[in-house]
Parts: structure tokens; sequence; C-alpha cells
């Protein structure tokens, strides 16, 4: 995934929880309970992020998945009806999800992790369909692989040395 330098602070980010794990680890006097928390930021205008944060508690482990997010900030390029430009495939360990563009008034049509990532990219219209895994760390992150990995028209038909009709056909 290619993180581009934008900068957090210039952004009005709003911040979703996907999961919060317990997470036990076995050591002579016992066990140790932490919290790892996976949470989603964005600006609802095409940036998004993802990040891990883990504590031994849950408003510490989300504030730290907040800050690892701001940090991986993405750009999503969007069309004018608040969809994505063209249809798209992403991976992440084992899990694939398949992104399409949609008309307007579709809404977002997405699973659980996936929906919640295209909410806070902005995304207004989608449709989506999780392949493989269903982990919400691997099915988020395959979706933030899909979205880095998006191209307008325009980079495209610069890529090409071709005019944006010819290239949209």
């Amino acid at each position: 995934m290619k993180h581009s330098k934008i900068d957090p602070n210039s952004l009005e980010l709003v911040d979703k929880v996907v999961t919060i794990k317990r997470v036990t680890k076995v050591v002579k006097g016992g066990r140790n309970m932490r919290f790892s928390a996976l949470v989603v930021v964005g600006d609802n205008n095409g940036h998004v992020g993802v990040g891990l944060g883990k504590a031994a508690e849950i408003p510490e482990a989300i504030r730290k998945g907040k800050e690892d997010a701001a940090k991986k900030l993405v750009a999503v390029p969007l069309d004018t009806n608040g969809s994505i430009p063209h249809d798209f495939m992403g991976k992440f360990g084992g899990a694939s999800i398949l992104l399409k563009k949609a008309p307007e008034g579709t809404g977002i049509i997405a699973g659980g992790p996936a929906r919640i990532v295209c909410e806070v990219a902005g995304i207004r219209n989608i449709r989506t369909k999780s392949l493989g895994s269903n982990n919400k760390q691997n099915v988020v992150l395959a979706t933030i692989d899909a979205l880095s990995q998006l191209k307008t028209p325009e980079e495209v038909a610069a890529n090409r040395g071709k005019s944006v009709e010819e290239v949209l056909g």
C-alpha cells in the first residue's frame, strides 16, 4: 500500500472503531489481559486510513489506533456521483474485496468492515463483495488496498498519452 504524504492536522478527521479484541498473554504468574482496537479514520471527503492500537485499557487502545490511522492516510479518487472511478479488487492476506462503481441513489451496499471504510472515506454510492476470509482486520486492509490503487481517468489518460475522452471511450 502506498501512503501519500497527507497532513492529518489539516483535515477534520472522524473515527470509527471496527473491532475491539481482548488479547491474553499467558505468563508464569498467570494471564496478562490487554486490548487491541482496529480504528478507521477519514474526512468524509476522499481520505481514509486504518490503524491498530494495543493497550491495557480500551480507551487508550482506541486513542493509539486513531494516531496510527492518521499517519497512514490514503487519498481516494471520487467521481461526480460520490462513487469510485472504476471497479477494482483489493487483497490482503486471505481476504479479497471487490469494489464496484455504482450510480447515484445506490447507497453503500457493503458488509460491516468494508461499509465502515467506505462511509468514512466519503463514498456515497458503491457495491462491494467480500471474498475469501471474513477476518475483519484483513477485510478492512483489503478495502484500503483497493481504494489506494484506484486511478482517476485523468491519471490513466496521462500515463497512456491519450485524451480523457479516448480513455473513457
